[in-house]
C-alpha cells in the first residue's frame, strides 16, 4: 500500500484516483456506521459518491477487497501508532503498557475503521498473516516484548504465541466495548464514577500482571 501512495502522489491523474479511492471508503464507513454490512453494497456506494457501479469496481473488484484494504489501512496505522510508542524506550514493563494504550486509542479514536475493519466481511476469507502482512508484523511486535520481558525475567516463561493471542483478544474485547458503546462505562448504573482512563489503566495492568512470574 505505502507503495502505491507513493506512485499516486505523482501525476494529477494519479492523485484523482487517490481522492475517489478515499472517497469510496469514506463513504464505505458512513454508511456501515448508520447500516452496518448489510447496507454497504457497490451500488449503494456509487450512489453515495455520484459515481457509476462500474466506476467503482475500477477500485475495488469487490465488497470484500474493500473490506480488505480498510483493514489493511487500519493495522498501518496502528502499527505506526505502536512504533511510536516503543521509540519512546524504557523497561518492558512500560513499553507493554504504552502499545496496550496505543491500541486502544487507535480504536476509540477511529471506531468506524476499528469496526469495519474486524467485521465477517473483513476477516471471513482473510488469509492466515504472512510475513511482510501488517497484521503480522503488529503481531510479531507483541511477541517481541514478550520475549523480551521473558529473557529480563519480568514475564514468566511462556509461549510468546499463545501470550500474544490472548493479550489480543483481551485487547480487542475492550476495545470493541469502548467503540461500539459511546457511553461505557460510566453510563452503566452505579458506575457513573469510572472514567474510560481508568479502565484502560487496570486493564493494562492486569494484562501485565497475568505475564509476570
Amino acid at each position: 500500500m505505502n507503495a502505491e501512495v507513493a506512485i499516486e502522489d505523482g501525476s494529477p491523474a494519479d492523485r484523482r484516483r487517490r481522492k475517489v479511492r478515499e472517497a469510496i471508503i469514506d463513504a464505505a464507513e458512513s454508511i456501515f456506521s448508520a447500516e452496518g454490512e448489510e447496507g454497504i453494497s457497490m451500488r449503494r456506494l456509487a450512489e453515495a459518491i455520484d459515481y457509476s457501479p462500474a466506476a467503482i469496481y475500477k477500485y475495488f473488484s469487490s465488497k470484500h477487497e474493500l473490506f480488505s484494504a480498510i483493514r489493511e489501512m487500519f493495522f498501518e496505522r496502528l502499527l505506526a501508532r505502536i512504533h511510536t510508542a516503543l521509540q519512546e524506550g524504557g523497561e518492558v514493563r512500560g513499553l507493554t503498557e504504552r502499545c496496550v494504550r496505543a491500541y486502544i486509542e487507535v480504536g476509540i479514536e477511529e471506531p468506524n475503521h476499528y469496526m469495519m475493519a474486524f467485521s465477517p466481511g473483513a476477516v471471513s476469507e482473510a488469509h492466515e498473516p504472512f510475513e511482510g502482512d501488517v497484521s503480522f508484523e503488529a503481531e510479531s511486535k507483541l511477541v517481541e516484548m514478550i520475549e523480551e520481558g521473558m529473557k529480563e525475567g519480568v514475564f514468566r516463561k511462556v509461549d510468546p504465541r499463545v501470550a500474544s493471542k490472548s493479550v489480543w483478544a483481551s485487547l480487542h474485547g475492550l476495545t470493541m466495548l469502548m467503540v461500539s458503546l459511546q457511553d461505557f462505562p460510566n453510563g452503566m448504573p452505579g458506575s457513573e464514577h469510572v472514567t474510560r482512563e481508568e479502565v484502560i489503566d487496570f486493564h493494562a495492568n492486569m494484562m501485565i500482571r497475568g505475564l509476570m512470574p
